[in-house]
């Protein structure tokens, strides 16, 4: 598939498709005469000699330094050597891909004055399969992401390092066996690459793609786990939740009405009159999650398609803007209320969990699920593990945001610390993926234990979940089933086994 980027309609599902899975990219042919456009004018004004930031003049608190002409394609190269100053791992290679296809969409508006080369450095490398190395640690997302677009700019200037092929190797190289040339940058071209919060953005839109993937999930394992502790079905009434109207709850209680549809198990018991909360408020709980995710999907998706970069080129007003639109707060706020909401729903996920291996609580099951309690430990320290993972996630839930801390002299005195917002967003949805596989094997375990045939959605996950892990019918190490369990969840054989059972899933 290729992904044709024009500045206006690329989506967090397209960016993934680019970022994860290797589509190709092509700019549409309107994008291209924008970005001829914009940079035309720009070479008009430096024959001009006027001043504009960070082309002719220097930047931060350099920005009132003006460069002679000679000057100016030298001082491209200086900003982008001097900002490659990140530190530590490197970044994820779909993050890295994100970033690119992301500033490669940027440039599509024709506001950014660099030249159309720049642009075709990025796509080429993205359509050749060379990601540049940046390392995770150093934006404090403003201006953009700095550090880790300068690492980017570097390796398409020939420099730096490249992964090419799974392997990691010198920039020249890289291209060298791509096929592709080096970039020489002119007036300009440097910034162009640089100041955008890119990187944030990117990863905020991947892990956006993957946390509509786990909610899905979630409602699989609530439906399991609710039907293996005989749940009262009327908190899921459609009736119930079109009363109050939140859109999220109307959705996860479609979802845990079409998943445990005619179940046998709950038709052959009698119905408790209520049950607790974190049974009977699953829609409510998860469905604010899936409205407040929402909303950060239209916040991520407007900044892909928006012109985030300073100064900003005005091609029929012949006017140079200068401004903040690199500035990630926008982005960085809606998801610090994504990460807190995943370590909420890890939360109820192992309330459900706890229901399942307390034999005061689990309508008649074994203690901890196990076929011989007492010489049998069943899944008692699998609990153990899920708190484990949700007490990291509560503690990485407290917002970096509110983290800011003056730089440059004092001139970028407010910043959004958005990709650090992202690295600990991405720990708590991974540690949710551990939480929700816990409870998944828990439940396709209690199912077995209760006895009968569940309903056909239910069914099918457990299927799923017993080609990869057996019942436990005597203790054994459960880590390997942990680990065989996580990936099974991120990939979509459990949904699509599902939905071929009982239709699409909210």
């Amino acid at each position: 598939m290729k992904v044709e980027l024009d500045g206006g309609s690329l989506t967090i599902g397209l960016l993934a498709r680019v970022a994860s899975d290797g589509a190709s990219v092509s700019l549409a042919p309107a994008a291209r005469k924008r970005i001829a456009a914009s940079r035309a004018m720009l070479e008009e004004k430096i024959a001009a000699h006027e001043v504009m930031y960070g082309i002719t003049t220097g930047i931060g608190e350099f920005s009132e330094h003006t460069l002679t002409p000679d000057e100016l394609c030298d001082f491209q190269r200086f900003l982008v050597y001097s900002h490659a100053a990140g530190i530590g791992e490197p970044l994820p290679a779909a993050v890295v891909r994100g970033a690119m296809c992301s500033r490669a969409n940027v440039h599509c508006h024709g506001h950014s004055g660099g030249r159309p080369a720049v642009t075709d450095a990025l796509v080429g490398a993205l359509n050749a399969g060379v990601t540049p190395v940046a390392c995770e640690k150093g934006s404090v997302g403003a201006c953009g992401d700095l550090a880790p677009m300068s690492q980017v700019a570097l390796c398409l200037m020939g420099e730096g390092e490249a992964f090419y092929r799974d392997e990691r190797m010198d920039a020249t190289a890289a291209l060298a066996k791509a096929g592709l040339e080096a970039l020489e940058l002119e007036a300009r071209d440097g910034l162009a690459l640089i100041n955008g919060s890119n990187v944030l953005t990117a990863w905020a839109a991947l892990l956006l793609h993957d946390a509509q993937h786990w909610f899905k999930l979630h409602d699989i394992a609530a439906a399991m786990t609710l039907e293996a502790l005989l749940a009262n079905q009327k908190p899921y009434d459609a009736r119930l939740h079109e009363l109050r109207g939140f859109r999220g709850a109307q959705e996860v209680a479609g979802n845990l009405r079409k998943l445990m549809a005619d179940s046998p198990i709950l038709a052959a018991h009698g119905e408790k009159v209520q049950d607790a909360y974190s049974m009977r408020s699953t829609p409510q709980v998860a469905g604010a999650r899936r409205d407040g995710v929402r909303h950060a999907v239209g916040e991520v998706e407007t900044e892909l398609n928006g012109v985030c970069d300073n100064p900003i080129f005005l091609t029929e007003e012949k006017e140079v803007l200068t401004g903040a639109n690199f500035q990630g707060t926008p982005v960085a706020l809606p998801l610090e209320m994504v990460a807190t909401g995943l370590s909420m729903i890890a939360v109820l996920s192992e309330r459900r969990l706890n229901r399942l291996t307390n034999p005061a609580l689990s309508a008649g099951l074994p203690p901890f699920l196990a076929e011989k309690p007492g010489l049998h430990s069943g899944m008692m320290l699998a609990q153990y593990t899920a708190d484990a993972l949700i007490a990291e996630a509560r503690i990485l839930s407290h917002p970096a945001v509110n983290q800011s801390i003056p730089a440059a002299a004092d001139q970028e005195d407010f910043v959004s610390m958005g990709l650090t917002t992202m690295q600990k967003s991405q720990q708590i949805l991974d540690n949710c993926f551990g939480v929700l596989a816990i409870e998944m094997m828990a439940a396709a375990q209690a199912l077995d234990l209760r006895g009968g045939e569940p309903a056909a959605g239910t069914a099918a996950a457990r299927g799923v979940i017993r080609k990869h892990v057996s019942h436990l019918d005597e203790d054994r190490p459960l880590y390997r089933d942990h680990n065989r369990l996580v990936p099974l969840l991120r990939s979509p054989d459990i949904t699509n086994a599902v939905e071929a059972a009982v239709g699409k899933l909210a």
